[in-house]
């Protein structure tokens, strides 16, 4: 069973109703920063279409499910309220922290991947 960083009653409504969005342990477990974020496309109306990564996990670790949960984005904006500003942004937006721990929007179609 997992340890939260933050339990059920210290949730409070920061943002209204989004639908549901993917985010890793590091963050809801290890208590990490969202570090990356990205929207994709909604597969329904319950889906937000958001993933939240701290940035430390590497590709064993996000293709492991058991390190991922389904979260309602207002319990991740819990976590790390500096997403808040981005939430609206639509489906194919990308956001990383610069060296000053500022989210800024990146394309990652022209990210080097190598």
């Amino acid at each position: 069973m997992k340890s939260y960083q933050l339990s059920p009653t210290q949730i409070q409504t920061l943002v209204p109703h989004m639908g549901s969005c993917i985010a890793s342990d590091m963050i809801t477990v290890h208590g990490l920063k969202v570090a990356y974020m990205y929207r994709e496309e909604a597969q329904s109306s319950d889906e937000s279409g958001w993933v939240f990564l701290s940035g430390e996990e590497g590709d064993d670790y996000i293709e492991d499910p058991e390190n991922l949960g389904l979260y309602e984005v207002n319990v991740i904006a819990n976590y790390d309220t500096d997403i808040i500003a981005h939430l609206n942004a639509p489906a194919g937006s990308h956001f990383a922290r610069n060296e000053q721990g500022v989210f800024e929007r990146i394309d990652f179609e022209a990210m080097d991947l190598e």
